[in-house]
């Protein structure tokens, strides 16, 4: 494996470890704050246990993504000169307005979130969880601003091979950064979601029965079953969009190699780019065309016509994109069916109390479901856009640095030896606090169950 590779496979070893943890901040913080709110209203102490069981979850997290972040922002200057070399004039302001707009307010207000509830007046305590919330929503919006533009860039003009912004409406408010941000912030509720959910009947498991755990356990599936719907719909207009702009990553996405009406959508293929064609296919038939156009007759574009004719392949790697777009459909579909279900049983069958076992031990196993689902879309989307860095600008391989492979390979593995020990760390930690939690119940507050009205009293 050359430098070229051996970076990207580490850059994206760096970014697959570090989004795991602002996915889950984004939504929590707002969590958070509801769960505070819902205190200060009704004075029920279950949404208070819920807000300081959490909040531990959020510090751990957002340390970890803090730290993870830093190191992935070394390797700008590292492996990848090229980048800044070229968009620096872009890509540097909008990275500084995350750090001015959303880690300031973050770091500033964290404190008083964490450690304020009893030394602070409830509103200042709110106020400080409202802020902490709005900072990390505010970093998504702008990592998103930028990662959007290398995926669709306006507002810029070359000037000697450099970037210069022209107009930085365009570029913030670029044609696929609404459609990004939103799928980014739903993918983060229902990652949040599904955690609280599964560390709750992870709780139930284990014979917790106080009814924080089920407030919080109704709470996770209940928001999973809000959100996956509205998923699917920001899905299929980021779809659509990722069409108009980059027909070669949706071609690879649905494994289609010839431009042409009737195309089927594809549950299962072995694409083999050598042969351009695709083994053991099982299919809808015209079912890419019909979502993709909206029509069964629609014409979809074929991975062929992204081959110049000196025989060099325009479009990204096609397994990589096909396999991992399953992967991400796949979970949603999974968390569709586990949600609705779980609300199903809940507010028909008597409360938490009525969800079987095997329903309680699936919710445990979607834990991370999130998480699966996240980076799954991100390997759609980031290697969907090769061989580009920089849509029609700056190629990956004009921007990698002049590092010897061993010494890539010599990182890659350290990385990934502390990744892999952090991330058994940090899940570990997760499941201590809630058995520690379990095995502190009081069984005075068990969910009290009433036929046809399972909403436990307050």
């Amino acid at each position: 494996m050359d430098t070229l590779l051996l970076s990207r496979i580490q850059f994206g070893a760096n970014i697959s470890f570090h989004i795991l943890f602002p996915t889950i901040t984004i939504a929590l913080g707002w969590v958070l704050l509801f769960f505070r709110w819902r205190f200060a209203r009704t004075g029920a102490q279950k949404w208070m246990d819920a807000y300081m069981f959490w909040v531990k979850v959020f510090a751990l997290t957002f340390a970890l993504g803090v730290v993870s972040g830093i190191t992935m922002s070394f390797q700008f200057g590292t492996n990848w000169p090229g980048f800044m070399e070229v968009v620096g004039n872009v890509a540097g302001p909008l990275l500084a307005y995350e750090i001015l707009t959303a880690f300031f307010l973050e770091a500033v207000f964290l404190g008083i979130m964490l450690f304020g509830a009893s030394r602070v007046p409830t509103w200042a305590h709110m106020g400080a969880t409202a802020l902490v919330a709005f900072g990390t929503t505010m970093s998504a919006f702008w990592i998103l601003v930028l990662n959007s533009w290398m995926h669709t860039p306006q507002g810029f003009e070359l000037r000697d091979g450099i970037v210069h912004a022209t107009d930085w409406w365009a570029i913030i408010f670029n044609p696929s950064m609404p459609y990004r941000l939103g799928h980014m912030l739903l993918a983060s509720g229902l990652t949040v979601a599904f955690l609280i959910a599964g560390v709750a009947a992870f709780r139930r498991l284990l014979g917790d029965r106080q009814v924080t755990t089920a407030t919080q356990l109704r709470f996770g599936v209940t928001l999973g079953a809000i959100l996956i719907p509205a998923q699917i719909l920001m899905g299929d207009l980021h779809g659509l969009n990722t069409l108009e702009h980059q027909p070669a990553k949706v071609a690879a996405m649905e494994g289609n190699w010839e431009t042409g009406p009737n195309v089927p959508l594809l549950l299962f293929a072995i694409p083999d780019e050598a042969a351009r064609m695709n083994h053991a296919e099982l299919g809808i038939p015209s079912g890419a065309s019909l979502i993709l156009k909206h029509d069964p007759d629609g014409v979809v574009p074929g991975l062929n016509d992204f081959v110049a004719e000196d025989g060099t392949v325009l479009h990204p790697p096609v397994a990589a994109v096909f396999w991992s777009f399953r992967v991400m459909v796949g979970t949603g579909m999974a968390m569709l069916v586990l949600s609705w279900a779980a609300v199903w049983m809940i507010w028909r069958g008597g409360g938490v109390a009525a969800l079987p076992r095997p329903v309680l031990i699936g919710t445990v196993a979607m834990t991370f479901s999130g998480w699966v689902a996240t980076l799954a879309g991100w390997y759609v989307t980031e290697i969907g856009r090769q061989p580009w860095l920089v849509s029609g600008v700056l190629t990956t391989e004009a921007a990698v640095g002049d590092v010897a492979a061993p010494m890539v390979m010599t990182t890659l593995m350290a990385y990934l030896a502390v990744y892999a020990g952090l991330l058994i760390a940090y899940i570990g930690v997760i499941f201590h606090l809630a058995r520690r939690a379990a095995q502190g119940r009081q069984p005075a507050r068990e969910e009290p169950r009433t036929a046809g009205h399972p909403m436990p009293a307050e």
